[in-house]
């Protein structure tokens, strides 16, 4: 359902709660003035997004991934602050079946705005990751870089230092003809 859509019914749900209150049916207005509240609190959250979250949240990506599918067109069905954080759900679903093509998702995601500091270190930490299996240690290094400027409540910090451990042990290993991993000494 359209944004613009919910927006009207909310408004004539809460119209028509007001008038009951005015004539005296408070017992039917003020139920109906919290249905139209509710309708109203879809307009900025949608309810998709708030099932699949919980759905990633529990570790069952299937059922994110349906929940998110539901959105058929997000420019018309998502406020525009949401838009980055489909992308960025979207993305983080994709990673766990074909982590590069996931990169687009992350990438759309900042372009698009995320007004969280954890959620933007997330998009970048996990661009970080792809750049580290693309063998971009210099894109990896930036991505980790701004992941900790944006992490200020710290909630990403044992990822970032794993994954600057793991970009120790990129430095340490080179591929040999055949494709088998060397140490360097």
């Amino acid at each position: 359902m359209s944004n613009i859509v919910r927006l009207i019914i909310a408004c004539v749900i809460m119209g028509g709660s007001i008038a009951l209150c005015v004539f005296g049916f408070w017992g039917w207005g003020v139920p109906l003035f919290l249905i139209g509240g509710l309708v109203l609190v879809t307009f900025f959250f949608n309810e998709n997004m708030l099932v699949a979250q919980f759905y990633l949240r529990k570790e069952n990506s299937e059922q994110a991934e349906a929940w998110l599918n539901k959105i058929t067109d997000y420019e018309k069905q998502l406020h525009k602050n949401q838009w980055g954080y489909y992308n960025l759900l979207i993305g983080l679903i994709e990673s766990r079946k074909a982590p590069l093509k996931s990169e687009k998702y992350f990438k759309k995601a900042l372009q698009l705005g995320l007004n969280m500091g954890h959620n933007l270190a997330l998009a970048k930490l996990s661009l970080a990751g792809i750049s580290m299996a693309k063998r971009n240690k210099r894109e990896a290094e930036m991505y980790l870089k701004e992941a900790a400027k944006d992490d200020k409540n710290k909630l990403l910090a044992d990822q970032i230092k794993m994954m600057k451990g793991q970009m120790a042990q990129m430095d340490k290993q080179q591929v040999v003809r055949g494709g088998f991993r060397q140490q360097k000494f």
